[in-house]
């Protein structure tokens, strides 16, 4: 793989890997230690402080998603065009830690809103050139591992704020079904301190792999939107498209949150429920990436979008308290297996010099998708019920998982 493995040549291998793959995942974790604090639980903010309808919350979680969609596809060209991808990644982690502070003033959803827009505008920025640090840190045989290990270290991450969060709730609200403002404003506090140390560690142990620059002709024509997919595989168009299919129907995980609570779980539950969504993740991530490796991405994307579709119908069906912890711990599952598994297998589908392009497109669509997504989302609920988008999104994932194992070959 031409040069991209230049640590590697030095031996310097952690758990079998390139120091980078590990070192970026414990910048990933301190940085979802940091968001699961802060903001995990805005939408019960929103709905329980702010007084704000579902639609507004859907609003909200879309277009925070999809707000970076179009930075994505820009950073990851740009790290291709400079041969560069550590800047951009440190530039969007700091973009996200200073927004938020702010969290911890906000009184109106529009200003939830802003601050969440600019988090995921630093989110825009790093995730294409991360990721693509990630694939030009490993070899192909180990890709799969590589992006397991590092889902995993990020949600372990996810496992240690939210463990955070249930020890400061019980601490000043105790039990209860509502989040109180001032419950709230402690998790922020407490939040920022893991964000600043993430982006110190970035800047210090993550080396730049040598790698190989797209050439500055391809470059120039690569600029233009209309050509933007110009060069790419079929097959990795075709991804694309099935991505936005089951995106379509993968509304903004606030609903899922706002289940629970509408299923009269209490708040300090959801919490525990959600760190034992994100072990669950962490714990499937690495081994699923490995079996990737060895039966195919495609295989492991399907069965992970399979579970997903079961997943969102037992949220529909829902109604007993055992059911609902079932369904969080099978909702990690999903994750675990398809997350780093979908990113290892973009870079299955494209050359090297133009994996940031690549990633800034997957990237892209998800988050162009997920606006429509979750607008859908909260028209469902408050139009029809709480049910409705859980069937919807189901249907959309089996759709999904019949596309990529019928139109996409390994």
């Amino acid at each position: 793989m031409a040069k991209a493995l230049g640590a590697d040549r030095n031996n310097k291998r952690i758990w079998g890997l390139n120091p980078n793959v590990f070192f970026l995942g414990i910048v990933s974790l301190l940085t979802d230690v940091s968001s699961e604090m802060i903001f995990t639980l805005v939408p019960l903010f929103l709905s329980n402080v702010l007084g704000a309808g579902s639609t507004i919350i859907g609003l909200v979680g879309g277009l925070s998603e999809s707000t970076d969609a179009i930075l994505r596809i820009f950073s990851g060209w740009f790290s291709d065009r400079i041969g560069k991808r550590k800047s951009l990644a440190v530039l969007g982690y700091s973009l996200s830690t200073l927004a938020k502070p702010f969290m911890y003033l906000a009184s109106q959803w529009g200003v939830v809103l802003a601050i969440r827009f600019s988090d995921r505008l630093g989110k825009g920025v790093r995730t294409a050139p991360r990721d693509a640090l990630v694939a030009d840190s490993v070899s192909v045989s180990e890709r799969g591992r590589g992006f397991g290990l590092h889902r995993a270290l990020d949600t372990f991450g996810a496992v240690l704020g939210l463990a955070i969060a249930a020890v400061i709730i019980y601490s000043v609200q105790g039990g209860g079904f509502e989040l109180s403002l001032k419950t709230y404003q402690w998790l922020v506090l407490v939040g920022i301190a893991p964000a600043v140390l993430a982006v110190f560690l970035l800047l210090i142990l993550v080396r730049e792999p040598e790698r190989k620059l797209l050439p500055k002709t391809g470059l120039r024509s690569s600029v233009a939107w209309n050509r933007l997919f110009a060069g790419f595989d079929n097959r990795f168009k075709v991804f694309l498209v099935i991505m936005a299919v089951f995106t379509l129907g993968n509304s903004s995980d606030f609903f899922v949150i706002l289940r629970a609570q509408n299923l009269e779980v209490p708040l300090i539950t959801v919490v525990l429920m959600l760190v034992l969504f994100n072990v669950t993740y962490a714990a499937v991530s690495l081994p699923a990436g490995i079996l990737s490796d060895r039966l195919g991405r495609r295989r492991v994307i399907a069965l992970g979008w399979l579970i997903y579709a079961l997943v969102y119908l037992g949220f529909a069906l829902a109604s007993t308290l055992w059911q609902v912890w079932l369904l969080f711990a099978c909702y990690g599952i999903y994750y675990g297996m398809v997350e780093g598994v979908a990113r290892a297998f973009v870079a299955d589908l494209v050359v090297e010099e133009r994996r940031g392009t690549a990633y800034g497109l997957y990237h892209g669509v998800v988050g162009l998708t997920l606006l429509p997504a979750s607008v859908i989302a909260g028209w469902l609920w408050d139009a029809l019920n709480p049910a409705a988008l859980f069937f919807f999104g189901a249907g959309l994932a089996f759709i999904a998982m019949v596309g990529i194992m019928t139109l996409i070959r390994e």
